[in-house]
């Protein structure tokens, strides 16, 4: 098998700029997750919340690392409730038009998990929605997407792969998951939100402005150099894990570590600024302003 090079030099320039965010090396779930989020100092914000949204990866029935694996929801419940006494929930839409969500859920454990731990899976494709606006979003000036995004603290938990259309996937793109099919299938292709596929870099800034995580832990434990939906995976495994309280940060970091440039893709080059900030465009003519304003409880690294 092709051994997979990182590039150290890329992944030290883009943890000098990272906020609130932590790479640990990868022993266990239970082990890392831990490390990661004590790290970041996670606690003291569960602890502050009602009601948490666990949000992994599911895009299909293929297993990890194409997926988010059960055993990495597993460790951040139990961190969760180590620390709060929120209501947990796991929350996912899928996008393959060959099954429903709830056949992922129970083909890749998640229902057993759930039963375990007494917690409710939601299948996000079938929730009531509210429609929102927003005039600088320029593909989406109008969006559907769950009232349940909106009332639930979220924990955005994605596996470390390249997209095939966006270069990436992380924590920002993980976040289309929301998005309901009824509103966003077809046109573009078959998956159940394929509309997201046009102009996908510009689509995915548009829906983090509307909502994004407000906490991530990439499993970073393995990697999929190639292709999100399979291929080859890292040769040695990347094994890490990322958290973060930003999602951009913290997608930028997890995409050097497949020695990935965040610079040269377009919707990890968005800049940083909260509601009413002047509209700006980067060299892609993408309109790149994100804001940051969901975070109800932003985390602070410990000292």
């Amino acid at each position: 098998m092709q051994r997979f090079e990182c590039n150290p030099n890329q992944i030290a320039a883009d943890k000098a700029n990272q906020a609130d965010t932590e790479t640990v090396k990868f022993y266990s779930y239970h082990q890392s997750v831990t490390e990661a989020l004590d790290i970041i100092g996670a606690a003291e914000t569960l602890k502050q919340q009602k009601a948490i949204l666990i949000k992994p990866n599911l895009v299909n029935r293929s297993a990890h690392p194409v997926t988010t694996s059960p055993e990495c929801c597993e460790a951040v419940i139990n961190y969760v409730r180590s620390c709060s006494t929120a209501e947990i929930v796991i929350a996912e839409g899928c996008g393959t038009p060959s099954c429903e969500t709830d056949e992922i859920f129970d083909v890749l454990g998640y229902r057993r998990l759930a039963e375990r731990y007494h917690i409710k899976l939601i299948d996000l494709n079938q929730e009531p929605l509210k429609k929102l606006a927003r005039s600088d979003c320029p593909v989406f000036p109008g969006i559907y997407l769950p009232k349940i995004a909106f009332t639930y603290f979220i924990i955005s938990v994605p596996v470390l792969k390249a997209h095939s259309l966006a270069t990436f996937t992380g924590s920002l793109k993980n976040m289309i998951g929301f998005a309901p099919p009824l509103h966003y299938s077809g046109q573009y292709g078959t998956w159940k939100k394929a509309l997201f596929h046009h102009k996908i870099h510009q689509a995915i800034i548009d829906l983090n402005r509307y909502r994004c995580a407000d906490l991530t832990i990439m499993d970073a434990s393995i990697g999929l150099p190639e292709y999100h939906l399979g291929g080859r995976a890292c040769n040695p495994p990347v094994g890490k894990m990322v958290a973060g309280s930003d999602p951009l940060v913290t997608d930028r970091i997890a995409a050097g570590l497949l020695g990935l440039n965040w610079q040269t893709i377009p919707h990890l080059a968005a800049r940083i600024n909260q509601q009413g900030a002047d509209i700006k465009r980067d060299k892609y003519g993408l309109n790149v302003e994100l804001s940051t304003s969901n975070f109800q409880h932003p985390i602070r690294k410990r000292d």
